[in-house]
């Protein structure tokens, strides 16, 4: 089972994710955004805000989330702490 363990929001819609199994790396999210509730993401702001779910997934406080299977199925750049 995945599970998210930290993530810090970077620039132009990046985040950096670890696991539990202490692999990282990076998730563009710009793609994802697009209407709809992904929409108020575009706000850098609000985007900032990104927290770990119940579920070991993230999330933003409007309801837009990813499950952690999925995240590390996209992540770019991992490597291992």
């Amino acid at each position: 089972m995945e599970v998210v363990v930290e993530i810090k929001p970077l620039n132009d819609y990046f985040l950096w994710i670890r696991f539990l199994d202490n692999k990282s790396g990076i998730i563009d999210v710009k793609p994802f955004i697009k209407s709809g509730i992904s929409k108020k993401l575009e706000d850098k702001a609000y985007f900032q805000h990104v927290k770990i779910d119940e579920f070991g997934g993230i999330c933003w406080d409007n309801g837009f989330d990813f499950c952690p299977a999925y995240l590390k199925s996209i992540l770019k750049n991992d490597v291992i702490d």
